[in-house]
């Protein structure tokens, strides 16, 4: 919750005996252009005994909720990140009969250079956010990636937006189809709480930038009734702000 306390915060979230909350990982599956698009992979099956000590991770269910949908792993065309922490980026890699493969093998995943960079070479401020060499290790080496420096037009109704705040190369994911608008925002707004323009989360590597990007993200939302995709709230999965 950032700069807000828990005695306003604790009213709207429940705490555990370790003061943590419940977060869910709520992936978008995108079909534009005959491309089946999945937004962030979550945080994988790689987990640590320290991990699961930490935040008690539920199952990771990725590629069974992919299979509800008529689809597996081979059958996604690309997969973007909005950014490269291990939270996000884990569900790239997977353990499948006891061998590190790739989650999405035919798929290329594409994130910002400075996302990038930062994941390789993560400096004392970034180090416990990322986890290249077992999360993405293995896609470096198989090459299935693209790399972009700012915004970037992925389909005639999706483009990639560079916004930074959450971490040097965060990306938002803005839809457009039918006159109809939608953003996934990945951490920029991960939960109802943070629509609040000052309720920025505690991990933000710029806090001015990220209030920039979701002023601009809720400005065009509340103009055009558009929809909000929400990446961490385990009570909703979206928001609709009318006009």
């Amino acid at each position: 919750m950032g700069v807000m306390p828990k005695a306003l915060w604790k009213k709207l979230l429940q705490a555990d005996d370790k003061n943590r909350i419940e977060l869910a990982f709520n992936l978008l599956l995108i079909r534009s252009d005959d491309k089946n698009i999945l937004v962030d992979t979550g945080l994988g099956n790689k987990i640590t005994d320290k991990v699961k000590k930490i935040y008690s991770p539920s199952k990771f269910i990725l590629l069974e909720s992919l299979a509800e949908l008529g689809l597996t792993g081979n059958d996604i065309d690309i997969v973007v990140l909005t950014h490269l922490h291990f939270d996000h980026a884990g569900g790239v890699t997977s353990i499948i009969d006891n061998k590190k493969v790739l989650t999405f093998p035919n798929a290329i995943h594409i994130f910002q250079q400075k996302e990038w960079d930062v994941a390789k070479d993560p400096d004392e401020l970034n180090k416990a956010s990322y986890n290249f060499e077992e999360d993405l290790q293995l896609l470096d080496e198989k090459g299935n990636y693209k790399l972009i420096d700012g915004d970037f037009q992925l389909t005639r109704d999706v483009t990639l937006e560079l916004v930074g705040g959450h971490s040097e190369g965060s990306q938002v994911v803005r839809i457009e189809s039918d006159n109809e608008l939608a953003y996934y925002p990945g951490d920029i707004l991960p939960m109802e709480v943070n629509h609040h323009l000052a309720v920025t989360t505690s991990f933000d590597i710029n806090r001015k930038d990220t209030f920039k990007a979701k002023k601009k993200i809720l400005s065009e939302i509340k103009e055009r009734d558009g929809i909000i995709f929400l990446g961490h709230d385990s009570n909703k999965q979206f928001i609709r702000f009318g006009k």
